[in-house]
């Protein structure tokens, strides 16, 4: 051959090469892009999927082999995330072709599979043409999108370890899924109408009324009636229905959800401008792949009724991500209620069995299919704050893509997570696996879910624990759980340390810096209730430089139930015996033998739980203004109060309600006398809302700087569950960097107890990696 024009005989040695690549190489379309890039560079060999990732045997000229390298490494498909590329050279074996070889299986080490992906926009054209074999085919998808996690029982990420070996594919499917130069290319969940899953309607005792011809009809005419559907999406059941007042009351009824948010869907991003005010990053979070929940302003004067999201000024809103939710909403109705079907405490509904039974009481009929569940996974809830993603909840669209570190454990560590918004963290080598969000952990129902997706995870990624972190509440459920998985070693993270540290990973912070955990409620070294903390330290130990005075918890429990005891309990510390009839003039109304009982527990000192927790204080100031005073859900009380303030709020700052700092202790104590005379003088209840966050900001940015001075330090990380506040978390984040501060701020994860897993686990790491015991930092076995 004649060497082309600028090549030398030396640009044309011929070599082989063994590549493993790892990371999410499965499910998106890795071997097809491979495929054509050896075409493109007139490279051959072949590549398979294995365990531990993709393995190609290649072999060109050295300098195609270079091109290919170089395109591989800067140009992967949009939905593969390259971790890890093994390399060394082979013999050269004169292949004649590139070809794609079956999947092998039982290696030591796990792949990842490709988190749950939105329908793209090729798979909507299918769906939306009358003479393509998918019109209106409600599980069209392609190597770009559809199900992955949620129906992967094990890896490698091939259609026998999916729900859809049930399915086997038809002539044409066949042909598409076998044809390297189509989009469907080893789509595992590749289906037709011909030969794949089919929808259904039951009545509520499990009768079939309506298949797969008639059921949007049907579907459409019983929601206009008024009626409530559990629908099967990816990861579980959401309740349907109108946003009609009396439908949404109806539900909240029948759910027993009496002022809790619903999540709606709306038609496209037109309908959500018509309803929500949008900005340019919200659609596009909106319209990803993920296609979270996204936290909206309505737009003033929306049609939509207030008992959708009462008491709050945001609407939870998500775009059709399903082919099946595009054709629910391609009927009248241009926004739904699609809200998670869980009862309080259980976990997410997957089976139909078990849907049927839980929820006959609560839906009329049920639009479902036979593809299985696998995997439980709720929806991912988001905002945008101060121009930053902020996660609320992260699960579908994310898990289990893990998070990069910026160390790399020898050891595989299980953080096991917090008691609520529970999920758990496995960190190996530089990643960490997060789990889907699992919720409260404390039924008997929810801890077989726990162990049934953590099982999975181990089983399918091949992780072996060799590190358990739990955290140190000693009447926690799932840190007894945790104690009871084989491991070398266990360690004892306390709660607001695991906050502190979650934020320090997710940042790639190593060295020491200040923490403000701000959150509800958490388990201190003392005994204690805290939620008001500023701590200095790293991953192994900490320092309690400053926190709230302590307030006693009247009722333990029934105090975060009910924020109008907690806010007797301030009043009373704060002004003595006038605070208690202020308090029973407040509350006695409504709760005249209660408050008697507290009043009287509190004047003789009844063995009450001592309190840090900013969420208490949250909690008597929402009630005290009238707000909220009972929370029938976690931090109601709190986010009411939070969501009265609104952007145009951050232009300014004003004078903060009266606070002391003295011997480590921020006694917001001063503030109520002044907060109880703007409340009589008639002030807008915005206003004192607003005077009372400014009052928290100031004693948030006089307690860094107080902690900075004892330590030298500037870097400071903000986690715990109130700074999901985006007024709370804005003014802080921009006030700490206008005093030349390095503010960490969460992004990846979740700042509430969603997050706290990664924390433990990054904690357990250095604990062990820097040989400290188990007992470092007053650390108890129990």
């Amino acid at each position: 051959m004649v060497p082309m024009a600028g090549q030398t005989a030396a640009s044309q040695k011929k070599a082989g090469l063994e590549l493993r690549i790892h990371g999410i190489v499965q499910g998106v379309g890795f071997r097809p892009f491979i495929f054509h890039l050896a075409q493109k560079h007139n490279i051959k060999g072949w590549v398979r999927n294995e365990s531990d990732g993709v393995l190609l045997a290649i072999e060109g000229d050295t300098e195609n082999l270079d091109a290919f390298m170089d395109r591989l490494i800067k140009e992967p498909p949009p939905l593969a995330k390259i971790t890890g590329i093994n390399k060394k050279s082979a013999a050269f074996c004169g292949y004649q072709k590139f070809t794609i070889h079956v999947s092998e299986s039982g290696r030591d080490e796990g792949s990842v599979v490709p988190p749950d992906i939105a329908t793209c926009r090729d798979c909507l054209k299918d769906i939306a043409t009358i003479y393509d074999r998918h019109y209106h085919y409600p599980f069209t998808n392609c190597t770009n999108c559809g199900p992955r996690f949620t129906i992967t029982g094990a890896l490698p990420y091939d259609r026998i370890n999916t729900s859809m070996q049930d399915f086997p594919t038809c002539e044409d499917c066949a042909a598409e899924y076998e044809n390297p130069a189509d989009r469907r290319y080893h789509a595992q969940p590749v289906a037709c109408p011909a030969c794949g899953p089919r929808v259904q309607v039951l009545d509520r005792f499990g009768k079939a009324v309506a298949g797969d011809n008639d059921w949007p009809q049907f579907f459409w005419s019983k929601i206009s009636e008024g009626k409530i559907f559990a629908v099967k999406s990816l990861g579980g059941y959401h309740l349907v229905c109108s946003t009609r007042e009396a439908v949404v009351a109806l539900l909240r009824q029948r759910k027993n959800r009496p002022a809790k948010p619903f999540a709606l869907m709306c038609r496209d991003l037109r309908t959500v401008s018509k309803y929500c005010l949008l900005t340019r990053q919200e659609e596009e979070w909106l319209i990803s792949p993920t296609a979270p929940i996204m936290l909206l302003p309505p737009v003033a004067g929306n049609s939509l009724p207030a008992n959708i999201n009462p008491g709050l000024s945001s609407l939870g809103v998500m775009l059709p991500y399903t082919p099946l939710h595009h054709l629910i909403m391609q009927g009248p109705f241009d926004v739904l209620v699609m809200t998670s079907a869980n009862p309080t405490g259980l976990p997410m509904i997957k089976d139909d069995e078990e849907a049927l039974e839980i929820l006959k009481e609560t839906v009329d009929f049920f639009l479902t299919h036979n593809r299985g569940i696998i995997q439980r996974c709720d929806d991912t809830v988001a905002g945008i704050t101060g121009n930053r993603i902020q996660l609320h909840r992260r699960s579908r669209g994310f898990t289990p893509r893990p998070l990069e570190l910026n160390f790399r454990s020898e050891a595989v560590i299980l953080g096991a997570g917090a008691e609520m918004k529970n999920t758990f963290c496995i960190i190996k080598g530089n990643e960490a696996y997060l789990s889907q969000h699992l919720g409260e952990i404390e039924t008997v129902e929810a801890e077989q879910a726990y162990w049934e997706s953590l099982n999975h995870y181990i089983h399918s990624f091949k992780f072996k624990i060799n590190l358990v972190a739990y955290d140190m509440h000693p009447q926690y459920l799932i840190s007894a759980m945790a104690r009871e998985i084989p491991a070398e070693n266990y360690y004892g993270i306390y709660h607001h340390h695991a906050h502190f540290t979650s934020c320090l990973a997710e940042n790639g912070h190593t060295g020491e810096a200040i923490g403000v955990i701000l959150d509800g409620t958490g388990y201190g070294d003392d005994g204690a209730v805290w939620g008001f903390e500023v701590l200095s330290g790293d991953y192994i130990n900490f320092k309690r430089e400053l926190s709230q005075r302590y307030t006693p918890l009247p009722g333990g429990d029934a105090a975060v139930k009910w924020p109008w005891r907690m806010a007797l309990s301030y009043l009373y510390q704060a002004m003595g015996s006038e605070g208690l009839s202020i308090g029973e003039m407040l509350f006695g109304k409504h709760f005249e033998a209660e408050c008697s009982l507290v009043s009287r527990q509190l004047e003789q000192d009844f063995q009450m739980v001592p309190s840090s927790s900013c969420g208490r204080l949250f909690d008597s100031v929402s009630a005290i203004l009238g707000i909220c005073t009972q929370n029938t859900y976690e931090g109601q009380a709190a986010v009411q109060l939070s969501e009265m303030l609104s952007s145009k709020d951050l232009l300014c700052s004003m004078d903060p309600y009266p606070f002391l700092i003295r011997e480590k202790q921020i006694d917001f104590y001063p503030m109520f006398p002044e907060l109880l005379t703007d409340l009589r003088s008639g002030e807008d209840k915005t206003f004192l809302a607003r005077r009372f966050h400014d009052t928290v900001i100031q004693a948030v940015l006089d307690a860094v700087d107080i902690a900075a001075g004892n330590t030298g330090l500037r870097t400071v990380a903000l986690s715990g569950g109130t700074w999901l506040n985006p007024y709370l978390v804005h003014k802080v984040w921009h006030l700490l960097e206008k005093k030349k501060y390095k503010v960490l701020l969460h992004g990846k994860v979740p700042p509430n107890d969603g997050g706290l897993s990664l924390g433990q686990a990054a904690s357990a790491y250095w604990r062990w990696k820097e040989d400290v015991p188990c007992t470092a930092n007053g650390c108890k076995q129990y």
